[in-house]
């Protein structure tokens, strides 16, 4: 059984994408932080595909120690998804070295570290995917945003790095999700406000919200063999919001 981690991977976009992949019949670890109740929640959607494991992925040190039980316990992962993400949204000039630093240590080193903990399996065992999520504000920047931009940013270069090195056995590419319809995007946009819904929706050629599903149809792309010749290439799912 193909074996997958899911890095935050039980909550909003990445509770899906785990969903989806055990829907492909891999096994799923599901990584998270701290909310024990989603996680067994995504368990017993998981159709005994799922298992979770705690890991705070600004914590270097529990990085290595859960990529070092996945590895012993469970083999290579096939699939990696660095999903995890957090948001502490501040005006620049009253932004706090914690603000910055929690974000970009979750958003970019999380990824890094994971990645390496597990890609040396990854190779040993004949390669697999790796896909980052990033965010199309990695592209288009907006206002008490600038931790979380500049840590998608670094993560698209990140990718592409990856890519170079990681090749010919290992394929990383990022997915950049844009407006989609999960409580943190309604929360921080206000899109509870039916005029400022409207506004967002003004923007986007496909005339709606993404979807959580619409994500892990991307994912489900990228990581299967329909898309064996694509790395190091970023795919927007966006309905046309942003096109450069």
């Amino acid at each position: 059984m193909t074996l997958s981690v899911v890095s935050g991977g039980t909550r909003g976009i990445g509770r899906t994408l785990s969903l989806r992949l055990a829907a492909l019949g891999h096994r799923v670890i599901a990584l998270y932080r701290g909310d024990d109740d989603a996680a067994q929640q995504t368990v017993r959607a998981g159709d005994g595909r799922i298992e979770t494991l705690r890991c705070d992925l600004a914590r270097p040190a529990e990085i290595r120690a859960v990529g070092a039980r996945i590895t012993d316990g469970y083999g290579a992962p096939a699939v990696l998804v660095n999903n995890a993400g957090v948001n502490r949204d501040r005006p620049f000039l009253s932004m706090a070295d914690e603000d910055w630093d929690t974000v970009l240590a979750t958003n970019l080193s999380g990824p890094f570290h994971l990645t390496r903990a597990l890609a040396p399996a990854m190779v040993e065992a004949g390669g697999g995917s790796i896909v980052n999520v990033a965010s199309t504000t990695a592209i288009r920047p907006r206002a008490n945003g600038a931790n979380y931009c500049a840590s998608k940013a670094g993560l698209l270069q990140l990718t592409k790095c990856l890519a170079l090195e990681l090749a010919p056995h290992i394929r990383v590419n990022a997915l950049l999700p844009g407006f989609t319809d999960t409580e943190e995007v309604t929360e921080r946009y206000r899109l509870d406000d039916p005029e400022r819904l409207a506004a967002v929706l003004g923007t986007i050629p496909g005339g709606r919200l993404g979807t959580a599903e619409d994500m892990a149809d991307a994912l489900e792309f990228l990581v299967t063999a329909r898309s064996g010749y694509v790395t190091g290439q970023q795919l927007v799912v966006d309905g046309g919001h942003f096109m450069g």
